[in-house]
């Protein structure tokens, strides 16, 4: 079995699941997740965790994506962009201007949406509520009150105009659905707005061109090197120290007992102090997290 991490390059008509589906036939295991779920018409990157590195997910669901993000204004759908119900919405108010002033007054609105806000998610999205997930109850024709949620946005930056077509780069916290920005985006251009593409470029530390499509893959699996584009799971966590543990403490570290602060012998000193990777005979076996004068296990490889 493979442990680690592997960064895919997702491709248009995917589901995330699809993709680990996918991975299991080409990689023969059944250990497989991800983190950060992409819509099917998403691409770009993402996070799949291999084998013992399917322990490390809530770990890994880094707080800051950045997407390349295409809108098409004038248009509203049911799930809030093109692969729904589209229809023309009222467009009058960006009609009524002329094209610079129409274009800077898409640009300040687009702007001003940088920052903490309260956005409410779309019909079709996985959250639940009262144990059904909404696009359950949106293909029922079901409607359900949302509870709006916290979302921040770091940075919109690099805005393209074609109109109606706009595009432009965003940074943004876990949680934040980018259909609903373009929903909110439109509203407040009193006009309509829905996503017509969308990219992830960046998430956490991992970016596209760490990436690799599903046929990439298999080509490496075919040819035996698939490993070699695995991240292994102590690299992701640099930043914490890691220490050799000492012979008359390995069977409780193979037990997964709790430790006292000496049991180790440092081999490298991290920026973070709250976690400790641990090793023995040189071999990544656990993440431990020190608590008063002892360790205690958190992640046992």
């Amino acid at each position: 079995m493979i442990d680690g991490i592997l960064i895919i390059n997702k491709e248009k008509g995917f589901t995330s699941f699809d993709v680990v589906a996918k991975l299991r036939g080409i990689l023969h295991q059944k250990k497989i997740g991800h983190t950060g779920t992409l819509d099917p018409d998403a691409t770009g990157v993402l996070v799949v965790l291999l084998g013992n590195a399917t322990k490390l997910s809530e770990m890994l669901m880094s707080d800051t994506k950045r997407y390349t993000v295409g809108m098409k204004l004038g248009f509203v759908s049911d799930t809030d962009d093109t692969s729904g119900d589209v229809k023309e919405a009222e467009n009058e108010y960006l009609l009524s201007m002329d094209e610079s002033e129409r274009d800077e007054e898409i640009r300040r609105v687009i702007d001003s949406f940088t920052g903490t806000y309260m956005q409410i998610p779309p019909m079709y999205a996985a959250i639940k509520v009262d144990g059904k997930k909404l696009y359950e109850y949106a293909r029922e024709g079901v409607y359900v009150e949302r509870t709006p949620r916290e979302v921040t946005i770091y940075k919109l930056n690099n805005t393209r105009i074609d109109y109606p077509d706009v595009s432009f780069d965003i940074y943004c916290s876990k949680g934040t659905y980018v259909r609903s920005l373009c929903r909110d985006i439109g509203e407040a251009l009193h006009t309509g707005g829905v996503m017509s593409s969308l990219r992830r470029d960046v998430t956490g530390d991992f970016t596209l061109k760490d990436s690799y499509t599903l046929s990439e893959v298999q080509q490496r699996a075919d040819d035996g090197t698939v490993e070699s584009i695995v991240i292994p799971m102590d690299r992701i966590l640099s930043e914490y120290s890691a220490g050799d543990i000492k012979e008359e403490y390995k069977k409780l570290l193979q037990n997964g007992n709790k430790l006292p602060l000496d049991s180790y012998e440092t081999r490298e000193k991290g920026t973070d102090n709250k976690y400790i990777r641990l090793y023995m005979d040189d071999s990544f076996k656990a993440l431990y997290m020190k608590q008063g004068d002892s360790l205690k296990p958190y992640k046992m490889f």
